[in-house]
């Protein structure tokens, strides 16, 4: 059975953003200037490509994660190409009940669907079909979302030092205590710390 993956950055006191949305005081905030060093760089790639399906929230879509991804792809010399060509290669379901392929998205709608009808049934579906794992992106509500229906297999928290009082949060919707199991907890040289569970 395929796995859901989420991998997500927060600061310190478990903020995904600032309450704006604002994610400046992260070590990379996906940008150009990638800061991590080299092996969290090449951890973040691999996990990814043992991928091969992206969910994404309507505001992720229509922020323009695709193009963001397609660009980068475009261009061999960039840091982050190796990542962005799996990326731009994986197939993509948006989770919307508003939008419809007729509206226009940043990167359009190939290789990319529009999940239907209840999203635990559809993404418990989902991981019933053959294929490699399945990853997540999105904003904090939809990824709360998840956590709260107990969807998300493995979690790989990537911990910023940095403490911003205030912001989104993603376990804030759960309703009752959520166990998980540390499988590995790991530093890295530009100081950045990742923790992986299950639950």
């Amino acid at each position: 059975m395929r796995k859901l993956i989420l991998e997500i950055q927060m600061s310190i006191d478990g903020f995904i953003a600032r309450p704006n949305g604002d994610t400046n005081w992260m070590i990379w905030n996906w940008g150009l200037d990638w800061k991590w060093d080299k092996k969290l760089q090449d951890f973040h790639t691999n996990l990814n490509k043992s991928i091969d399906c992206i969910l994404l929230s309507k505001q992720m879509a229509e922020e323009g994660f695709k193009m963001h991804w397609q660009q980068v792809a475009d261009d061999v010399n960039d840091s982050r190409y190796e990542f962005a060509k799996h990326i731009t290669k994986a197939h993509k379901i948006v989770f919307s009940t508003t939008l419809k392929k007729s509206t226009p998205i940043p990167g359009g709608w190939e290789n990319t669907e529009i999940a239907e009808g209840n999203f635990v049934e559809y993404i418990n579906q989902l991981k019933r079909q053959v294929g490699k794992d399945i990853i997540v992106y999105g904003g904090a509500t939809f990824v709360a979302s998840l956590i709260k229906a107990g969807l998300i297999d493995e979690f790989y928290l990537i911990v910023n030092p940095t403490a911003i009082g205030n912001g989104l949060p993603i376990f804030n919707s759960l309703e009752e205590r959520q166990d998980m199991k540390l499988m590995n907890a790991q530093p890295y040289e530009c100081v950045v710390l990742v923790l992986n569970y299950t639950l």
